[in-house]
């Protein structure tokens, strides 16, 4: 009989009822997001209980993100791809299922009397084992600017071609790859601004050089200037009429409201004197201008901005290279925004100002169009996705291969590294390497074909020395990777499987779930 030690509101599960908790949970995450796995994986749609939102995403980090789950596995899983997401940006659904195919094996090994402890350190001897197998296969083409461009194009149809985008896939990829090489090797992806505009279609989206802010000029201002310096500010322009709310006036007659008007319109007047005073052509604040200070401003001929946003105005300053200013009385010490040329633009229905020939001339907007926000979202997202794993291959330039080909190798190095180990740890080694071809196996499956002899046919055509030997997915076949250019970003398919092994280890540890409500205030009361 065993003795009750918690209070009232605490549960514990113990070791084998723990263990499979954290297998159920985990390998039920695994099996939801497996099916948006590859160039013919399905999306989701997923919609909120509270709100009646709609989202349709392929991302497994979007995916996982948005349910809630109570089982703590589950949430294991949830933070590895939030990890992945953070980290490389892309890659997520493959980490999840990785790591859920892990513990389905793992469980099964349990089932055979093995002992937790024995999995792990066979896991990690095949995860050294797997993880230099790749980098034995990565190659790196960053000294041949043609070639290290052509896979960065290949990276993105890669990505993209799992993804909404995959119908334009080689138009996307060339324009994500133009906005990353712009950056010059910066991977702050601030610099490129993503403006979603509903109407059109997806293949209407385009790439343009320099800022777009979804504002226009004041009245009666020119619709174009140039040679342009520029004053961005975060201060109040609205002070040119008394605010009656909130502030109570004891006002004898009509004459003296009208004074304190005047007061308040030779305030602003002053303020627009000082601004003159920084010698620019532009103002762009992030609050409103009211009618009398832009007619000020048109008369000393500067054109203003009103109302550009928090975002708008931050990035603006980092483009132009400016700051956000919110006093003015120090020309001198203040950093001035620059560009060519700044003019109306008609995009859609809508007008919004362009800016070219910024001082940082690695900025630019992407304009992505589609016919509803939700198709608009997801674009965003899939975009985002290549441009992440884009950005970091301009560090990390190696590459492997895809399409199944990456993991068939490295199941096959994990295979030899089994017959080196003794008893039961060797049959932990194995059973990493039939998680690592689970990975095209459920590429193979998602795309309707015969999996287990496809993979059979890739296997075989890897163990007799085709190692570029991948799944081509449209065919239905086994091909040459490196020609069909299915290439992959080195540092994500390692954070793949070092996140995935990882994350199976934690939970391969665990032996007590023990949850306990929090303590309230009252419970200590009734003694």
């Amino acid at each position: 009989m065993s003795v009750n030690i918690f209070g009232d509101q605490v549960t514990e599960e113990r070791a084998e009822n723990a263990r499979l908790s954290s297998f159920v949970g985990a390998i039920a995450v695994g099996d939801l997001v497996k099916s948006t796995l590859g160039p013919k994986g399905m999306d989701k749609l997923l919609t909120s209980a509270s709100t009646g939102e709609a989202l349709v995403t392929n991302d497994g980090a979007t995916i996982l993100k948005s349910i809630p789950f109570d089982n703590p596995a589950a949430k294991v899983l949830v933070n590895i791809a939030k990890v992945q997401d953070d980290e490389v940006g892309d890659g997520t659904t493959s980490v999840t299922v990785l790591a859920s195919e892990l513990l389905r094996e793992a469980e099964k090994l349990v089932d055979q009397k093995i002992h937790p402890q024995t999995i792990i350190e066979g896991y990690r001897i095949a995860s050294k084992v797997a993880l230099q197998k790749l980098e034995s296969l990565a190659v790196n083409n960053v000294n041949d600017p043609q070639k290290f461009r052509e896979d960065l194009i290949n990276i993105a149809k890669t990505t993209l071609s799992s993804k909404i985008l995959s119908q334009d896939k080689e138009y996307f990829a060339k324009l994500a790859v133009d906005a990353i090489l712009r950056l010059k090797g910066s991977t702050n992806l601030d610099h490129i601004q993503v403006i979603k505009k509903v109407g059109g279609k997806l293949s209407d989206s385009f790439l343009d050089e320099g800022f777009i802010l979804d504002k226009r000029f004041g009245v009666s201002q020119p619709k174009k200037i140039e040679n342009v310096k520029i004053l961005i500010a975060n201060t109040p322009m609205d002070t040119d009429k008394v605010k009656i709310f909130g502030a109570k006036f004891k006002v004898d007659s009509t004459a003296k409201l009208a004074d304190l008007e005047k007061a308040e319109r030779e305030k602003m007047k002053a303020k627009v004197e000082k601004i003159k005073k920084f010698g620019v052509n532009c103002f762009v604040n992030r609050q409103l201008i009211y009618d009398w200070p832009e007619q000020l401003f048109t008369d000393a001929g500067i054109n203003s901005i009103e109302h550009a946003d928090f975002d708008g105005v931050e990035r603006l300053a980092l483009v132009t290279g400016g700051e956000v200013v919110s006093t003015f009385d120090d020309p001198t010490g203040i950093k001035l925004g620059h560009c060519d040329c700044i003019e109306e633009v008609i995009i859609g229905e809508d007008v919004m100002t362009k800016f070219s020939g910024v001082a940082q001339g690695e900025a630019c907007t992407i304009v992505l169009r589609g016919a509803t926000e939700q198709l608009l979202d997801e674009a965003e997202r899939s975009l985002h996705d290549a441009l992440s794993v884009l950005s970091q291959t301009t560090v990390e330039t190696r590459t492997v291969l895809g399409g199944g080909c990456s993991e068939i190798n490295m199941s096959k190095a994990v295979d030899q590294a089994a017959q080196n180990e003794s008893g039961k740890k060797s049959l932990a080694v194995e059973a990493f390497a039939r998680a690592l071809r689970q990975l095209p196996t459920i590429l193979a499956d998602n795309a309707g074909f015969d999996s287990s002899e496809l993979v059979t046919r890739l296997r075989s055509s890897v163990y007799n020395g085709l190692i570029t030997s991948g799944l081509d997915l449209n065919q239905g076949d086994v091909g040459d990777m490196r020609e069909l250019g299915i290439v992959e970003s080195y540092k994500l398919k390692y954070a793949v499987v070092s996140s995935a092994s990882e994350a199976a280890e934690v939970l391969l540890r665990v032996d007590n779930i023990i949850r306990a409500k929090p303590r309230t205030a009252d419970r200590n009361m009734h003694h």
